[in-house]
């Protein structure tokens, strides 16, 4: 069976390393990005078309492929002038890996449906060592069709797929679980901070909670970085309150509290406010280590 034309948009942190592994893996691909010059980079590095636009992209592709940053480009990027829509033939697949919020995601679904482009919502998780080796878990939402279409791509870019259920739902795990994990780094922050006050041998206390009852993907991932207070970017701080912020939507729409998720969201707002807004989303320890330094 041959193998669909992607074009693939948004060439960032996660964009650019699933571009990369689609390309290695055979894939025919056409890209775009906001800055013309770093998707003539990657083209260049890999063996890829630069589209003008994304409506030219779409014009010389199967299935389209968009990671960016939030609703606002999304929409634009699929419906706006120029966009996805303006140059797509009917039978198209459009994948939005990107966290919008569940509402804008139906709404885009209905809207490509009118022109026969089917759509699936297709969030990931995994930051960006996923995104390198391809391991990242895919929360999709969508048909099943569509999904078992997307399926050889999903391969490539994950090592699993879980269909969450209509247009939508794979946003709406995707935003939750993301709560969890910032929930889950303002814990492990915190525990940090009291464990320094208290004198403890900070590689013991990782050695205790590598493989131990405190252990989770957080703790491998973001501990070291708070010991050490250096931030290499594997999600940035600022793209994490977008995800909490919609966490939030999702709770308050159901009438539901979800008050460890709203305090983690001031945490890093405070954090964002000193200048870590760019920089990986541990950076939140910084918050806490200053509420601590002013505490009585």
């Amino acid at each position: 069976m041959e193998r669909e034309r992607i074009g693939f948009i948004g060439l960032g942190i996660m964009g650019s390393r699933m571009a990369a592994n689609l390309a290695a893996a055979g894939f025919e691909l056409t890209v775009w990005n906001r800055t013309t010059a770093t998707a003539e980079a990657w083209a260049a590095e890999h063996g890829a078309r630069v589209a003008a636009t994304p409506a030219e992209l779409a014009a010389e592709s199967d299935v389209v492929i968009k990671i960016v940053v939030n609703g606002e480009q999304v929409e634009e990027i699929l419906v706006g002038e120029h966009g996805v829509i303006a140059g797509a033939r009917a039978g198209m697949l459009c994948i939005d890996m990107s966290t919008i919020s569940p509402q804008m995601a139906r709404s885009l679904g209905e809207r490509l449906g009118e022109h026969e482009i089917a759509f699936i919502d297709a969030p990931v998780t995994g930051s960006s060592p996923g995104a390198e080796a391809g391991t990242l878990t895919i929360m999709a939402g969508g048909s099943e069709a569509d999904l078992k279409r997307a399926a050889p791509i999903f391969d490539v870019l994950g090592v699993k797929t879980v269909h969450c259920g209509e247009i939508g739902q794979g946003q709406t795990i995707k935003v939750i679980t993301n709560a969890i994990a910032a929930s889950n780094a303002a814990v492990l922050a915190q525990a940090l901070i009291v464990a320094r006050g208290a004198g403890v041998d900070l590689a013991a206390l990782s050695e205790v909670i590598s493989g131990g009852a405190a252990d989770s993907r957080m703790a491998e991932l973001k501990l070291q970085p708070m010991i050490e207070r250096t931030y290499n970017t594997l999600f940035r701080l600022d793209h994490m309150i977008k995800d909490v912020d919609l966490a939030l939507k999702v709770a308050a729409d159901e009438g539901i509290p979800f008050d460890y998720a709203a305090r983690t969201r001031e945490l890093m707002a405070e954090a964002s406010a000193e200048g870590f807004g760019d920089v990986d989303f541990a950076a939140l320890y910084e918050a806490l280590q200053a509420r601590a330094d002013g505490a009585p």
